[in-house]
């Protein structure tokens, strides 16, 4: 499965980051990154059919919400329309999803939408098969006051960590940096990744 981390970090500006790592088991091409507003990513879990219908609509809800309110919609506002859409179709959805983004009022934000529409704002997370393997390294290393190099580090070294344990993982780290200014991607290919033992 995919390894999917969120965090928080401080340089001159705080900002956001999101990362994926693919997985091999359904496609190598599918980008689970998916930027629902300016400021505002999630990564989708579970079904995919299931994900992309839900973040289908949540764009639609948010492009609504940011032309009635005649501003971009808030970090919680995205987290709180696919909270919405999960809870309402618990019985039918298998799809929760990290969001994370920028907003004017409260600045960096992550926030994790469990199965079922549970919705927990966090400084970082964790999802998918890799992520039990990463705990201790996450809780261990991650410090909020990390610079966006330091965090870019972070989160690749997690994902290779998680990468080599778990056997149904691969394919590249999508990397996306959201900041006050805008948002910057990054690709970093399978065989960029560090190795930390035989694998």
């Amino acid at each position: 499965m995919d390894k999917r981390i969120w965090m928080k970090f401080s340089g001159k500006r705080s900002v956001c980051i999101v990362v994926l790592l693919r997985e091999y088991v359904s496609s190598k091409t599918i980008n689970k990154v998916i930027q629902v507003h300016d400021r505002i990513f999630c990564c989708m879990a579970g079904s995919l059919a299931d994900a992309q219908a839900v973040t289908k609509a949540a764009k639609f809800h948010l492009s609504f919400h940011s032309v009635q309110m005649e501003s971009p919609p808030l970090v919680i506002a995205a987290a709180s329309v696919l909270k919405e859409l999960c809870y309402k179709n618990k019985e039918e959805l298998q799809a929760g999803f990290i969001t994370a983004g920028w907003d004017m009022k409260k600045g960096p934000q992550v926030y994790v939408v469990a199965l079922g529409g549970m919705l927990v704002r966090q400084p970082v997370t964790i999802g998918g098969s890799g992520s039990t393997f990463i705990y201790g390294y996450v809780d261990a290393k991650y410090k909020p006051s990390m610079t966006k190099e330091e965090c870019l580090q972070f989160a690749t070294n997690a994902l290779a960590l998680a990468m080599g344990r778990d056997n149904v993982s691969g394919g590249v780290a999508n990397l996306v940096v959201i900041t006050e200014t805008g948002v910057e991607h990054v690709v970093v290919p399978g065989d960029k990744l560090p190795r930390f033992h035989d694998e």
